[in-house]
């Protein structure tokens, strides 16, 4: 099949898109920003470089930067719009598939489009806070309605969106929930050291805060137990400027071991994959998201889950007091901190979470196992007749 992927240059894109590699399909890539050339995906086709009219007009540059108000006036002669592009490449490409990555960003620029030609076969799937949370991620109720309406096919990474989906009237076929960067491949992740749940001595902490992030009311939680966790280090991965600058603050009035890496400074994946393998408890914690790759790999490398769960979606991998624990209230430091010391002062449900993710759920995430549920998905999207004819 000749597959069409919509989608904004990502971490979490390039991996799913991986996953087709030697697949035997005829991969595109329509880059809906047009952003910087990437080396990611030699064996796609990509389709970059196609928003400005004139790429030699030396003064274009000099003019955003210096002049942003006269840049916007004559915006529409010097940039093309991304449907405009996008409809003379369907046009001429012919794909028998597109599929879109994220509402905001890669359904809603097409959707003119796509009403325009109603026998394009859709897929969209849905990413984080892309149904849960619209104000987040700019989008109003008319445009999801409108969009799930002319898509397809629907694929998520947790079934709430499904349900969420069908609340906006959305009538097409689900084709699963699949992580939203793909499985992971244990022959890589089995080479990194896994130690046993008795034996680690890390609480690592997701350093997102942000409007949706509640890292900082989790750093108020240990600060509040400092006396229980000074025998952990505390690693807070992927913190914002407001974390850090609440974290060294935290290290000058207590005692805790506390170490803080900053998300401007790029962590590998392999890194934080490692910190997982050695980290007893792992933290996440947001007011929305959809089911976040961190929380899968922390369960895969055997660290003990204490994650939100907005709208339900955690608690899709996450049985509350068997393989993790859930926070209901993201704001609730009192709730955190009891999470925190019910985990560490109970070594039989540390052990029990570590056995049971490590022989029921881990083997779920197998990447050859989700690469052919994905095939699967694409076969039924390429033969299935469209769900809302």
């Amino acid at each position: 099949m000749k597959i069409l992927f919509v989608s904004m240059p990502s971490l979490h894109f390039f991996r799913w898109a991986e996953q087709l590699e030697n697949s035997g399909h005829d991969v595109y890539w329509f880059d809906i920003v047009d952003g910087k050339q990437t080396n990611r995906l030699p064996w796609v086709k990509k389709i970059n470089s196609w928003k400005i009219k004139w790429p030699k007009f030396k003064g274009r540059y000099f003019i955003k930067q210096k002049t942003p108000f006269l840049y916007r006036l004559l915006r529409p002669l010097i940039e093309r719009r991304p449907e405009v592009a996008f409809e003379k490449l369907i046009i001429d490409l012919k794909p028998d598939l597109v599929h879109s990555f994220a509402m905001q960003v890669a359904c809603v620029p097409i959707i003119h489009v796509m009403e325009k030609h109603p026998n394009q076969k859709w897929i969209y799937s849905s990413w984080g806070s892309d149904l849960f949370h619209l104000k987040s991620v700019k989008l109003k109720e008319e445009q999801v309605i409108r969009v799930l309406k002319r898509v397809n096919y629907f694929m998520s990474d947790c079934l709430r969106d499904y349900q969420i989906a069908k609340k906006y009237n959305f009538e097409g076929i689900y084709l699963g929930c699949f992580p939203g960067g793909g499985g992971y491949d244990f022959n890589t992740i089995n080479k990194y050291s896994v130690m046993p749940a008795a034996s680690r001595r890390t609480i690592l902490v997701k350093g997102y805060q942000g409007s949706l992030g509640r890292c900082i009311q989790v750093l108020k939680a240990l600060k509040n137990i400092c006396d229980n966790v000074t025998q952990y280090k505390i690693i807070v991965f992927s913190a914002d400027s407001e974390v850090m600058r609440f974290s060294n603050a935290l290290k000058q009035e207590t005692n805790l071991n506390i170490s803080v890496l900053d998300k401007d400074k790029f962590l590998p994946q392999q890194e934080i994959l490692k910190l997982m393998g050695k980290s007893i408890i792992y933290i996440g914690s947001s007011v929305s998201d959809g089911m976040p790759n961190t929380l899968l790999e922390a369960i895969i490398m055997g660290a003990f889950p204490i994650q939100s769960n907005p709208g339900g979606a955690s608690a899709e991998v996450i049985i509350d007091n068997k393989n993790g624990l859930l926070i209901e209230n993201p704001e609730s430091t009192n709730e955190i901190q009891n999470l925190i010391l019910k985990a560490l002062k109970n070594d039989a449900l540390i052990e029990q979470a570590f056995n049971f993710n490590q022989n029921e759920i881990k083997p779920m995430y197998e990447y050859e196992t989700i690469k052919n549920q994905v095939f699967k998905a694409y076969r039924d999207a390429g033969t299935k007749n469209m769900g809302n004819e």
